[in-house]
């Protein structure tokens, strides 16, 4: 089994991927208490390391075949600040020591679109020209999640390095296209339309577990995140004006928020609704806020007579990410949300690790 590093590797949605490939995962660093405990209830603890990834040394570094990672990308994402010096996108020069560390054949690197139009990218070029990954060919571009399989649309930069000879990225599996010849992109309806409409608990069960030497709420699975909220009437009535695919602009004049009233243009998903015959938007942290983004789940009727008003639950949102219903989880409701919204979905993951188990065996 050719052997794998993750790095960022957050609740361990590439990992598994990966590990669906027949990757062996021999060390995953990350830096967030509860993510890591995420992670080494699925994925084992005895190669999880709870840390700053630039406090781990070298000589902690085994040899891999495979490096992958997505180092966070908060300060040039769209939602961010898009500062060059923020410190948070300085982590990708670790991501390289890790890689110049290990010496794999091939290291992968995701993170959002338009990190191929920053500064750090530009640097991460200049270490293959006669930098620290002299030797190493890069093929670079967008992705989309529901092009390989995934219920969500989610476009991301992925980077394949290799210096066993170029590796083309994957070819999309799905298509919205009916002629392409490849299936449809799976659905909202693939994914969630079997769960319970209405949500019993609110909460999580009162559990804990103990991981490097920390108790952590935990550990949950299944239908303990199908957790419901108790939203306010004025939240309800506004839920209820939302039909499939619409948003705030579909609100009545009374019930928009002054924010709202006064902005009449721009952020047009938000107060949204899913729809059920197509995959979801981008799963993000705060799914389970609807002024977030379109996260209202897709049961709407125009009669009235069937409507499920209430944002989608961690489950759904889990599910959508592509995760398996029996996933084990740890930590409180926002830090189970925060990973979900953080994470690489497993089938995307499992595509990307597809191309590269094909190139290492050839």
């Amino acid at each position: 089994m050719p052997t794998l590093i993750d790095l960022f590797a957050g609740c361990g949605g590439m990992s598994s991927g990966f590990r669906r490939r027949g990757f062996d995962p021999v060390l995953a660093i990350e830096f967030d208490l509860a993510a890591a405990a995420t992670y080494a209830a699925n994925m084992g603890a005895d190669h999880t390391i709870w840390r700053d990834i630039a406090a781990v040394d070298a000589r902690e570094i085994p040899r891999a075949d495979v490096v992958i990672g997505g180092p966070p990308c908060q300060g040039f994402s769209n939602l961010g600040a898009k500062d060059v010096n923020d410190p948070r996108n300085q982590l990708w020069r670790e991501y390289l020591r890790v890689v110049t560390a290990a010496y794999p054949q091939i290291f992968v690197i995701e993170n959002v679109d338009r990190f191929l139009r920053t500064d750090e990218f530009a640097l991460l070029l200049d270490q293959v020209d006669g930098g620290a990954l002299a030797g190493y060919s890069l093929a670079y571009g967008h992705l989309n999640a529901a092009d390989f399989g995934v219920a969500q649309s989610r476009k991301r930069t992925i980077v394949i390095g290799s210096r066993i000879g170029p590796i083309d990225l994957p070819a999309p599996t799905h298509s919205r296209d009916p002629q392409s010849g490849l299936p449809a992109r799976r659905t909202t309806r693939d994914r969630i339309a079997d769960l319970p409409e209405f949500p019993s608990s609110t909460q999580l069960p009162d559990a804990t577990v103990e991981y490097f030497g920390e108790r952590v709420p935990g550990m949950f699975k299944g239908i303990d995140l199908h957790l419901g909220r108790n939203p306010t009437p004025l939240s309800r009535q506004r839920y209820d004006h939302i039909p499939p695919g619409g948003g705030r602009f579909d609100l009545p004049e009374h019930l928009l928020p002054r924010c709202w009233r006064d902005k009449p243009t721009g952020t047009t998903d938000v107060m949204g609704r899913m729809r059920w015959d197509r995959p979801s938007h981008t799963i993000r942290t705060e799914f389970f806020k609807p002024e977030k983004g379109a996260y209202l789940h897709p049961q709407w009727d125009a009669a009235g007579t069937h409507r499920v008003n209430r944002p989608i639950t961690h489950l759904e949102a889990a599910l959508l990410q592509d995760f398996p219903e029996d996933y084990l989880w740890c930590g409180t409701k926002t830090q189970i949300a925060r990973q979900i919204g953080n994470a690489v979905p497993v089938g995307f993951a499992e595509a990307i690790a597809g191309r590269v188990r094909r190139a290492l065996e050839a």
